[in-house]
C-alpha cells in the first residue's frame, strides 16, 4: 500500500503540469490535502513545516524590533489578541513599502509598514481580522498543503513522512512565499469577511472599519501615495466583486446599527 501511495505521490506533480491546470483550483487543493493525509503527514507536522517557512520569511525580511514605533503601534492595535481557535497568534512588522499583510496557518501575522502608513489603527485591525479569518477557517493550511504537494519537496515528505526531513532554506522560502501570495475562492473570501466582521465586533470596534480598509486597499493601486501595491492591495483592486463585498459589509453594519465613522 505504501509503495502505491508513493507512486501516486510521484505521479501527481507531473499531472499538475497538464491535467491539473484545467481543474478547479479548490478541487486541486482538496485533492492535495487528501494525498498528504493518506501519506500519514499529521496536522502537527504540517504546522511545523509552516513555522519553519515563516522563520525563513522572517530571516529574509527586515523585521522591525519591538522597540520600533511601528512595532509598538501594532502591539497596541493587537493588544489582547492572543489566539484564534486554539492557535496562538504572534505579530511582527516587515519594513517594506508594499501595502500588504498576511497570516499563516501557525498563527503568525505579518504586517507591512506600507499598509500601516495608509491606514488608521482600526483599519489595520480590519485587515488583520480578515486575514486571521483565513487561519481560523483553515484556508491558509489548505493552501500551504497544496503548495507543499505541488513542490519539489513533496517527494521528501512522501518518502519519509518525517517533519525532520531536510528541506532547504530556498524550499522553505518558496513555501513561505506561497502563503504571502495565496489566492482564495470567492466563497472563502466571503467567509473570511464574515469572520473579520465578527472579529471586530468582538473587539469592540465598529466593523465599518473593515469596509473602509477594503476601500483603502482598492485605492492603493496607482493612488499616488508612494506606497507600493502588494498582494493584498492588488487582490482587492483587481477582484471583480470588491465593490459588492464592501457594500455587503456596509449592509451588515446598517442592519446591526453601526454607522460609518467620520
Amino acid at each position: 500500500m505504501k509503495k502505491i501511495l508513493l507512486l501516486i505521490a510521484a505521479a501527481l506533480p507531473l499531472l499538475s503540469c497538464s491535467v491539473l491546470q484545467n481543474m478547479n483550483s479548490a478541487r486541486v487543493m482538496q485533492g492535495g490535502t487528501k494525498v498528504i493525509q493518506a501519506l500519514g503527514v499529521t496536522n502537527a507536522q504540517m504546522q511545523s513545516y509552516v513555522t519553519a517557512s515563516v522563520a525563513q520569511l522572517d530571516a529574509e525580511a527586515t523585521v522591525l524590533p519591538s522597540t520600533n514605533s511601528y512595532s509598538k503601534r501594532l502591539a497596541r492595535i493587537t493588544k489582547g489578541l492572543t489566539s484564534v481557535n486554539g492557535i496562538p497568534l504572534n505579530f511582527k512588522v516587515y519594513k517594506e513599502n508594499e501595502v500588504n499583510a498576511f497570516a499563516c496557518a501557525d498563527g503568525s501575522v505579518r504586517v507591512y509598514t506600507g499598509l500601516m502608513d495608509i491606514m488608521t489603527d482600526e483599519e489595520v485591525l480590519g485587515v488583520i481580522g480578515h486575514e486571521v479569518g483565513h487561519v481560523a477557517l483553515e484556508h491558509t493550511m489548505n493552501a500551504y498543503k497544496y503548495a507543499l504537494y505541488t513542490s519539489a519537496a513533496f517527494d521528501v515528505v512522501a518518502s519519509t513522512g518525517n517533519v525532520a526531513a531536510a528541506l532547504t532554506d530556498s524550499v522553505l522560502g518558496q513555501l513561505g512565499q506561497s502563503m504571502i501570495q495565496a489566492r482564495y475562492s470567492r466563497k472563502q473570501e466571503t467567509a473570511a469577511d464574515d469572520f473579520g466582521y465578527d472579529f471586530l465586533k468582538g473587539a469592540g470596534v465598529n466593523p465599518w472599519h473593515m469596509a473602509m480598509a477594503f476601500e483603502q486597499l482598492q485605492k492603493a493601486s496607482g493612488s499616488g501615495t508612494g506606497a507600493v501595491p502588494g498582494n493584498v492591495a492588488t487582490m482587492f483592486s483587481s477582484h471583480p466583486d470588491t465593490a459588492s463585498r464592501i457594500e455587503r459589509v456596509a449592509s451588515k453594519c446598517a442592519k446591526d446599527g453601526f454607522t460609518r465613522p467620520q
